[in-house]
């Protein structure tokens, strides 16, 4: 399937990915409002351990993702990207039903290796849209995946937060059902996107490994630079599911359902700009002009999510830091349009790797700044620390956008 496929057949498969990437956010959605609170439960109930505990989940969920990520590319562009989003699939289920299981903190961080070790295939996602749309439709592309994101954000929390008050681990068996009814859905109906002639001819391991997957990224200097804005955005990114909850916990005293709604809130209002102001935001600003101004609202809703004081401040926020999701599409349209087809899952999974490789830092960042600024050592009790410290990191990343996001030639 490639940019001369007929555009029913394009439009099918485009289908297909975004079901695949929507039940794996809503496996992943469902469990976002307990997780904390299971770690808490395993924690005595002391916030402070609890959100150091939450950061060290992170980094090393993100550290098996650093390593994980270029594997699953490489292997896309030699075997063909639906092999690898049904691995994942399948290793995601069996590893929630893991999470369901765990009776300790180190049974639960085991199964949170898992978890990173088969839910790298966002990547090869990527990679799926560069092969069945032309490169000007790329960016309206993404768009639709990250829309597939917000509506798992939506729809995920809600029912998390719905069966987490029925029973803590509940969530995680749902989760588990999600990801193995996805695997079967990809089984029989998911199309393969890359041709066997367009493959690469073997399995590299200069590329699949991480420092081998970044070192890729040079070959194409365009890339290159776009990669440092991934590597941004993405560490201020992490702040959502490093302090959101226990955030809105401590300062609002919101409970299990009081978040999952905020979680909804987000999630409507970045499908919103996903699915809808993408479509026609780009093709009138450009992707440049676009990626610039989606940083720029990110800025301002995170500078607002850390200063407010109320829980309905806080979501007057929300809208306008959805308006950050016109960035992702926009960058990934660019850095796209700089590859050539058989080097598509490498580049993503490289991309990935810089995801991940933020990962193994921001959530010990955020969750580490969140639990400094609540604790009684503090010199000044400031629990919106974390997310105005994101609202720096995402002007850092503004800084680069504006000397780095330009038209790159087509590549050869």
């Amino acid at each position: 399937m490639t940019d001369s496929t007929p555009l029913p057949a394009r439009k099918a498969a485009l289908a297909f990915i975004f079901v695949t990437v929507l039940i794996d956010i809503l496996s992943f959605g469902v469990i976002i409002p307990v997780l904390p609170g299971l770690v808490r439960g395993f924690t005595g109930g002391d916030f402070v351990k609890a959100s150091h505990w939450i950061g060290i989940f992170g980094t090393l969920f993100a550290a098996i993702q650093f390593v994980s990520s270029p594997i699953q590319g490489t292997l896309s562009d030699r075997f063909g990207r639906r092999p690898v989003i049904l691995l994942s699939c399948f290793g995601l289920g069996t590893d929630f039903i893991l999470m369901s299981l765990a009776q300790s903190l180190p049974w639960l961080l085991v199964a949170r290796i898992f978890s990173g070790l088969f839910s790298a295939s966002f990547s090869t996602a990527n990679a799926y849209i560069a092969d069945v749309t032309p490169p000007e439709q790329r960016a309206k592309g993404y768009g639709m995946i990250g829309a597939a994101f917000g509506i798992g954000f939506i729809i995920g929390p809600i029912i998390g937060g719905l069966l987490g008050g029925w029973h803590l681990r509940a969530p995680f068996v749902f989760a588990a059902c999600l990801s193995l009814a996805n695997f079967l859905y990809g089984w029989f109906v998911l199309p393969e996107s890359l041709p066997k002639e367009k493959r690469t001819p073997k399995f590299d391991w200069s590329h699949a490994n991480p420092v081998g997957s970044l070192l890729l990224l040079r070959k194409f200097p365009h890339v290159f630079g776009l990669a440092a804005v991934v590597l941004i955005a993405n560490l201020a990114q992490y702040v959502y599911p490093s302090v959101a909850v226990l955030s809105a916990e401590y300062r609002f005293g919101w409970n299990e359902r009081q978040v999952s709604g905020m979680l909804a809130l987000v999630g409507v209002c970045g499908t919103v700009v996903q699915a809808v102001l993408i479509g026609k935001v780009v093709p009138k600003l450009g992707e440049r002009r676009t990626l610039l101004f989606g940083l720029a609202c990110g800025i301002v809703g995170f500078a607002i999510y850390g200063i407010v004081p109320y829980g309905w401040m806080f979501l007057c926020g929300i809208p306008i830091s959805a308006l950050w999701g016109l960035a992702g599409p926009s960058t990934q349209a660019l850095i796209s349009a700089s590859v050539t087809p058989d080097a598509q899952g490498r580049v993503q999974g490289a991309l990935m790797s810089l995801v991940s490789f933020a990962g193994i830092f921001a959530p010990l960042m955020f969750a580490g700044t969140f639990g400094h600024f609540i604790s009684p050592d503090a010199s000044v009790h400031l629990p919106g620390a974390p997310w105005l410290l994101a609202a720096a990191w995402l002007f850092v990343g503004l800084l680069i956008g504006w000397r780095f996001a330009r038209p790159a030639p087509k590549p050869v």
